[in-house]
């Protein structure tokens, strides 16, 4: 059983862990069984391996992003191995936001943020919907808290329009009013389709899709090294990849035949070595991956055809031989604050005012039960830092009052933060998503994530979809 602690509402969920498939003798041989409360199934091993495994994928980093990669990826038909150095998926970003489904609203056309935000949020309501992860069409109004703020909010609607967002409906303020009695605005832009949803049951859908087709999820791992391996090639066809449905009773026949033969990484190894699915198990140019047990320090190898950096805050820490310092844009970390109202809302839809420089403002949300919060603000660091100072208040209170005068005082108790890796710093333009493959850093089978903030959570699904067409 895996077990992840989800911050945003305070709570320990847990989801079934059942790695099954190809990849599984081969997390073995660098992995070894946990037993803690955290996690029963492979973690890094304590012996070093000199004759490292080969899968199909590796994908590092198993937040949201990582997760819908490793599932798509897995979907598809390849070997895949989810590396996380914590001890559980979607601790870190994945697991300190809003939670919700943004319209794409925002962004400039033709932006991947826009492009994937629209996208993902139409794949993700339907994903949503077929695996029954609770959610919710909760619609959000954009407040300008004076005319001043006019032209921008009107701005906005034409930025949705040109990227596809068509359903925007510009209210008075007397409108505005009137579907929120205690909202004051000038005038509000309606957003029908922006949604809320658990973003926990989620990721854990994601998970169990990617383990259903025998991908591997290898915690308390941190890569500490990747380096290309020459002369390596493979007999894989992109028909024996993209046939996922033979791939899928392939990893199945021997995942059963490893669990009712094999109680021992040794036995596991010598099962995969007779396994007639070793013509696609080798990659055309490697990757060699030294990956550390992050509890006892030792150093394990594993060769991989794809790498997949989806490491978020740690994705520009991900050391690539042959890889040029050029090609890795640099991190800016915005934390955001959030605070939890003592009372119940009076409010029915999200409640956003215009943008600020480098977030979107202190923003009202409401979670699955009707518990609201706001945030986050905007707090440049140089270190990750999930404390959250009370003294933080004094500044939401203007500026959630702009839009809700009614707000008690004392009515604001610290909740959570959350740290955005983001790839433009203050007062510069917002930077875009970057996918970054072989024609951008030179190494080949490797893809780098960069710069995934909001709208990561909607984006996931798109994303994936489009790092499965970068690979193939």
């Amino acid at each position: 059983m895996l077990q992840a602690c989800r911050l945003i509402h305070f709570v320990t969920t847990a989801a079934s862990s059942a790695p099954a498939g190809a990849a599984v003798a081969a997390v073995a041989r660098f992995s070894t069984a946990a037993t803690t409360s955290q996690h029963t199934g492979p973690t890094c091993s304590h012996t070093h391996i000199q004759d490292p495994d080969v899968v199909d994928c590796v994908v590092v980093g198993a937040g949201v992003i990582g997760l819908a990669c490793a599932r798509a990826a897995a979907q598809a038909g390849l070997e895949v191995v989810l590396v996380e150095q914590e001890g559980s998926y979607g601790t870190a970003t994945s697991s300190r936001h809003s939670e919700v489904i943004h319209a794409g609203i925002y962004y400039p056309t033709g932006s991947l943020k826009a492009r994937f935000c629209v996208q993902g949020k139409q794949l993700l309501y339907e994903y949503c919907r077929a695996k029954e992860i609770p959610h919710n069409n909760i619609g959000k109004l954009i407040v300008a808290a004076n005319e001043q703020q006019l032209p921008q909010l009107k701005q906005l609607k034409t930025f949705a329009a040109a990227n596809g967002v068509a359903d925007l409906q510009l209210l008075s303020g007397s409108e505005a009013t009137a579907a929120e009695p205690e909202l004051r605005a000038a005038a509000a832009l309606l957003s029908p389709s922006t949604g809320i949803l658990d973003s926990h049951a989620y990721m854990a859908a994601l998970l169990a899709d990617a383990e259903a087709a025998g991908a591997v999820l290898a915690t308390h791992c941190r890569v500490l090294g990747v380096r290309p391996v020459p002369g390596m090639h493979s007999t894989v066809s992109s028909s024996s990849i993209s046939d996922s449905g033979h791939r899928a009773a392939e990893v199945s026949q021997q995942a059963a035949s490893t669990s009712a033969g094999n109680s021992s990484c040794s036995s596991s190894r010598g099962n995969e070595s007779s396994s007639t699915s070793s013509t696609w198990r080798t990659p055309r140019h490697g990757l060699l991956l030294d990956v550390q047990d992050t509890s006892s320090g030792t150093v394990s190898q594993l060769v991989t055809r794809w790498l997949i950096n989806a490491a978020g805050l740690h994705a520009q820490a991900l050391p690539v031989a042959g890889m040029p310092s050029s090609a890795v844009p640099r991190q800016y970390l915005a934390k955001g604050n959030y605070f939890t109202l003592t009372q119940r809302a009076p409010f029915t839809r999200l409640i956003y005012p215009l943008p600020e420089d480098g977030g979107l403002g202190v923003h009202l949300t409401l979670d699955l039960a009707g518990q609201a919060k706001f945030g986050p603000d905007v707090e440049w660091v140089d270190a990750v830092d999930y404390s959250v100072d009370p003294a933080h208040a004094a500044s939401f209170y203007p500026s959630i009052r702009r839009y809700w005068p009614g707000l008690p005082d004392g009515a604001l108790l610290p909740g959570y933060s959350g740290v955005r890796p983001k790839i433009s710093g203050p007062e510069q333009p917002a930077a875009d998503f970057v996918l970054a493959g072989e024609g951008q850093h030179g190494v080949q089978g490797l893809v780098c994530l960069y710069g995934i903030e909001s709208p990561g959570l909607t984006s996931s699904l798109a994303l994936a979809e489009e790092v499965l067409r970068m690979i193939r």
